[in-house]
């Protein structure tokens, strides 16, 4: 059986929506973890028994000239005419709705018959609104971002009870060089897309995105570095993307940051500290030379001859802007976190403060959310605590304060 499909050969919808309802109202109960439910639904519905009530709607928070500007600058921006081609024509019957959104779940353009859609707009199925799953509980944009997974949702399945007349299925959709999370494409109706034939389409549509894409990429000479949420750099160049050790990787970073390049023993300090041996570096060198070619890495000092666009060169751009929301959602993780080096460490150190400093200080309960939702937010017990004021009638912000507290404190005592 394929788990991400939501009724298999011989399913009654109308039965399968009464028996899945019927155990949603005893996950509601409490009565715990559902069973002959499938994996992917009954561990969303958890996730989001976290954040939101069954009843709730997702907010609005991007509206007019902001959202404009921020979809306009979004990278789907590029392949919406690829979404239209291939799915307008289910968008036009006026039975199903066509949705894109960011990585944060943040609806950018959602198009369809007026009727559908103002159907739709009855629980915030509108741009701008965020339908991730702490926000909007388990839907097939929102828990396709949390699984990374092209799924379907079927009526009941959905967590809040306002979306559960509608039947969705949705793919994540990736940067070709980087790899990194764009987004995912969606297409929201009835019950009759429960079926193989609408995952394998908006599976096709999402990899012709990607190829489209990557085109794009390949038309340029500027090479792309991702580091963020990562232990291995990804180097896209020439047509190529490459994939590097732990030690290139860190050399990687350390050169984008030092456009004017360095020397073999100021590398060597960043990646050893004081036990720093100038002939294991020489080699290091030499060997990510031979990666990237000597077109790309220059040495005396050692330099980068292209200046690439970085991952952590965006965040922080954003947040030189003020660009705070867009800044947490262009941040995929701390940067090569499996790294000791003390020149990553320290950039790595430096980039997460700066970024939880702009986030603590924005006094938004959804970006505080966000952040707390994601792998690398959930132990923040600052972060924790800055939601729980903003979210007072959340008794689920206070237990995890609590018990932060508690580990912390014992932690502390241990030592």
């Amino acid at each position: 059986m394929n788990p991400w499909l939501a009724l298999v050969p011989g399913d009654d919808p109308a039965e399968r929506s009464r028996l899945v309802g019927r155990a949603h109202e005893r996950f509601l109960a409490g009565e715990g973890q559902p069973d002959r439910m499938r994996p992917v639904v009954a561990d969303s519905w958890a996730r989001s028994a976290t954040w939101i009530g069954a009843d709730s709607t997702p907010p609005i928070d991007l509206t007019d000239t902001d959202l404009a500007a921020y979809r306009e600058a979004h990278p789907l921006a590029r392949v919406m005419p690829i979404f239209r081609d291939l799915l307008g024509g289910l968008a036009e019957d006026g039975d199903h709705i066509l949705a894109v959104c960011d990585a944060t779940g943040r609806l950018l353009w959602v198009e369809g018959h007026p009727a559908t859609l103002r159907g739709a707009a009855s629980m915030n199925f509108v741009p701008g609104a965020r339908w991730d799953e702490a926000h909007a509980g388990t839907n097939a944009p929102g828990t396709a971002l949390a699984v990374d997974h092209a799924l379907q949702i079927f009526a009941t399945e959905h967590f809040s009870h306002p979306m559960q007349r509608w039947t969705c299925a949705a793919a994540p959709i990736h940067d070709p060089g980087t790899g990194r999370l764009l987004g995912a494409i969606d297409v929201t109706g009835g019950d009759h897309l429960a079926n193989p034939h609408s995952l394998a389409l908006l599976r096709a549509t999402a990899h012709a995105a990607e190829a489209y894409l990557r085109g794009l990429e390949e038309g340029t000479d500027r090479p792309a570095v991702a580091a963020l949420g990562r232990d291995e750099a990804l180097i896209a160049v020439g047509g190529k993307r490459l994939r590097l050790g732990r030690r290139h990787s860190e050399l990687l970073v350390l050169l984008t940051e030092h456009p004017e390049g360095r020397t073999g023993d100021q590398l060597g300090v960043d990646l050893y500290g004081d036990d720093v041996n100038p002939v294991t570096v020489r080699a290091e060198l030499s060997r990510l030379r031979r990666v990237l070619g000597p077109e790309l890495l220059d040495s005396r000092p050692y330099r980068l001859r292209a200046a690439p666009e970085v991952d952590l060169g965006v965040v922080t751009r954003l947040l030189d802007r003020g660009r705070v929301p867009e800044a947490v959602a262009a941040y995929p993780g701390p940067l090569l976190p499996a790294s000791d080096a003390p020149g990553i460490v320290r950039l790595r150190l430096r980039l997460e403060t700066r970024l939880r400093t702009a986030l603590l200080a924005t006094a938004d309960r959804r970006l505080l959310q966000t952040w707390l939702t994601s792998p690398w937010g959930g132990d923040d017990l600052e972060v924790w605590e800055a939601y729980a004021v903003l979210a007072p009638a959340d008794p689920a912000a206070a237990r995890r304060v609590a018990q932060l507290t508690r580990d912390y404190a014992c932690n502390v005592a241990a030592t």
